[in-house]
């Protein structure tokens, strides 16, 4: 076998801009059981809105607007009008903003009107999807501002469980890009496999050529300049620096590029691991492709945004 495998063949483009809308069964997926979870408990024993259903007459209606508090970027405008939909399939609904919209305090993003018993269980379910939503696009935003073009903003695996698709659509919505969706669209070959496999990590990642091949993207870890070029060697799409100086990545970059073209192989360098705000630009600056953020998804504040109720006539 040639020492040195050369990948032919398109690998998927990269999953970056303004996302499709959100399907259907995605929504409901997270939507439904979410409805469940706040009117019906553990069990699903409880017994709706005991409190609405006591104490607002059955017949009333009430009018709604979802107004933002600070400023960000909205992503979950859908989700928000499916949950009231699913509470009242007759509300009438106006959506005055879309997904990806840069938004500030003050904007009304959505107006609705329907049953009151309705529009108060669906109030804090819709809110917190579409606050989680929305303040990961913020955030997604805010790093793609700072890195000012010069490399792509990815996410991670880091996700809410059973929120990942919303949470990478909002990603999108930021203006970043996403990663791999899951263990099973794109190989990564991460330290703990390495240390697991028994062998070296330019063998490990042409065996995952041979098994997967030309058209799965394989990114590879490389924790110093060695691995990195057995990475470069064993025929890696991507090869992540993890946890490198940016001026050691700096360093890195033009030989990796060097030793990759000499092999006829196209290469991305990915930088990760300890990425903020502050040092982002840096990061960007030291010639790597992308970047990927966990703290998109795991540690992003919800945007501030309020649902107005009064009675309607």
């Amino acid at each position: 076998m040639n020492r040195h495998f050369v990948r032919a063949g398109a690998l998927p483009a990269p999953r970056i801009g303004l996302p499709q809308p959100l399907s259907r069964e995605d929504i409901d997926s997270v939507v439904v059981a979410a409805l469940e979870e706040d009117r019906l408990g553990p069990g699903r024993l409880g017994a709706g809105d005991i409190t609405s259903d006591n104490v607002v007459p059955a017949g009333a209606r009430a009018r709604a607007r979802l107004v933002c508090k600070g400023h960000g970027r909205l992503a979950g405008l859908d989700v928000f009008a499916r949950v009231v939909e699913l509470c009242d399939p007759q509300a009438r609904r106006e959506l005055l903003a879309r997904d990806g919209d840069p938004i500030a305090p003050g904007a009304v993003l959505a107006r609705f009107e329907g049953r009151a018993r309705a529009l108060l269980g669906a109030e804090r379910t819709a809110l917190n999807l579409i606050q989680r939503m929305s303040g990961v696009a913020s955030v997604t935003a805010r790093y793609v501002e700072a890195c000012a073009g010069r490399a792509r903003i990815l996410d991670t695996r880091k996700t809410t469980p059973n929120l990942r698709v919303l949470e990478k659509y909002a990603v999108r919505c930021g203006g970043g890009e996403n990663h791999r969706f899951g263990l099973y669209d794109e190989a990564m070959i991460k330290n703990n496999h390495l240390d697991l496999a028994g062998r070296g990590l330019a063998e490990c990642v042409r065996e995952l050529r041979v098994a997967l091949g030309p058209g799965v993207r394989i990114t590879a870890e490389a924790r110093d300049e060695a691995e990195a070029l057995a990475a470069v060697e064993g025929g890696a799409d991507v090869v992540l620096l993890d946890n490198l100086s940016p001026e050691r990545m700096a360093a890195v970059a033009p030989r990796l590029r060097e030793f990759a073209a000499g092999l006829g192989n196209g290469l991305e360098l990915e930088a990760s691991g300890g990425i903020t705000l502050e040092n982002i630009a840096r990061v960007a600056e030291s010639g790597v492709d992308r970047i990927s953020i966990g703290a998109l998804t795991h540690s992003a504040p919800a945007l501030d945004l309020s649902f107005y109720l009064e009675p309607a006539p």
